[in-house]
């Protein structure tokens, strides 16, 4: 048979041009990962540059807030609270009154009245004489001296205090006078029972909170109560 010199070059052909193809999809895949990683770190890029600019910008014509703490502020804020109401303490009481003769029987000369009072008591502390010693400063540390709490108001709810029953001796006219005195002894037995409940220290405990919120508002980390 005879030898053809070009036999080996036509049969090594088919492979080269196999991997030929292959090469060209293996440098394209690797192209088109580094243009969408370029595309991508572009974005990246001017997005954080937008962010660093606006960072830079902010800095240069931003304006920082600053607030005077100093003592005199302070107390000023304070005294602007006045008569701070930090409880109100409300409650249903029955109430009697009666107007009594000791030698005739009350069907004949009494006059007795019952009367079911609501009402409400205000509590709270008044800081309109608050004195510039009362509050001491030292860096972010305040010490302030908390006025003793006290009862701002008693009074009854007309809307909802009625009077549940009335009984007038045969012989005497109805005390137009009756029902003012034993509303009046309401409003004392309504403060007697608040303050048996301890109105005053939760008068004296919730303005210390409001006082505390006021004071960190200005700055201060640490709160001191005397």
């Amino acid at each position: 048979m005879p030898h053809d010199p070009d036999a080996g070059f036509r049969a090594s052909k088919p492979g080269r041009s196999f991997a030929a193809v292959v090469g060209a999809l293996v440098v394209g895949l690797m192209v088109g990962v580094l243009c969408v990683g370029a595309v991508g770190w572009g974005m990246l890029s001017r997005t954080s540059g937008r962010a660093f600019l606006s960072r830079m910008w902010s800095a240069v014509t931003g304006r920082t807030l600053n607030i005077d703490v100093s003592q005199a502020t302070v107390v000023d804020r304070i005294r602007r609270l006045q008569r701070l109401e930090t409880v109100v303490y409300t409650m249903d009481k029955l109430v009697t009154g009666a107007k009594e003769n000791r030698l005739l029987p009350d069907f004949l000369t009494g006059d007795r009245l019952l009367m079911i009072a609501h009402g409400e008591v205000v509590a709270g502390i008044d800081f309109s004489n608050l004195k510039p010693g009362d509050v001491r400063m030292a860096g972010k540390q305040v010490h302030f001296y908390l006025p003793a709490a006290q009862v701002f108001s008693t009074r009854l709810d007309s809307g909802k205090t009625r009077v549940y029953s009335r009984q007038t001796g045969l012989l005497v006219a109805t005390d137009p006078n009756l029902e003012t005195q034993v509303r009046q002894e309401a409003e004392r037995q309504l403060q007697e029972a608040a303050l048996a409940d301890g109105i005053l220290k939760t008068a004296h405990a919730n303005a210390a909170l409001t006082i505390r919120s006021l004071l960190q508002g200005l700055g201060f980390e640490k709160v001191e109560f005397e």
